[in-house]
């Protein structure tokens, strides 16, 4: 973790850094969506089998991932230390057919509650 410490009018700030080894920011105490990678095999999909992804799209972002890496992170949901996807299946299975252990993120938090108003 970096200190970076901010000179300004009479205010002196500090800002704490975190990042993983591969630069993604690590999650903090703070509220709201937290960018971070996440190993595949810890995310629960639960609506993986409603629908087949295209395979020409998966084919095209396994492409783009692999020349420039993940653009958008995958929004994932974290209920009780459990991760659960409900979108970016394609970008998912990209990361799975290309063999990626992990997968950049956005993880809100949410309650037992929002999680069962995602699985209707």
């Amino acid at each position: 973790m970096a200190s970076l410490y901010l000179h300004m009018p009479c205010t002196i700030r500090k800002i704490s850094l975190s990042a993983s080894s591969n630069g993604a920011a690590l999650p903090s105490q703070s509220a709201g969506p937290v960018i971070m990678e996440l190993p595949l095999d810890k995310i629960r999909r639960p609506l993986m089998r409603t629908r087949e992804n295209d395979p020409q799209k998966v084919k095209e972002l396994m492409d783009s991932i692999r020349e420039i890496g993940l653009q958008v992170p995958i929004d994932v949901l974290e209920v009780d230390g459990v991760y659960y996807g409900f979108s970016g299946c394609h970008r998912y299975e990209a990361h799975q057919r290309l063999s990626l252990p992990t997968i950049r993120c956005k993880v809100r938090r949410g309650t037992k509650e929002t999680l069962r108003h995602h699985l209707r």
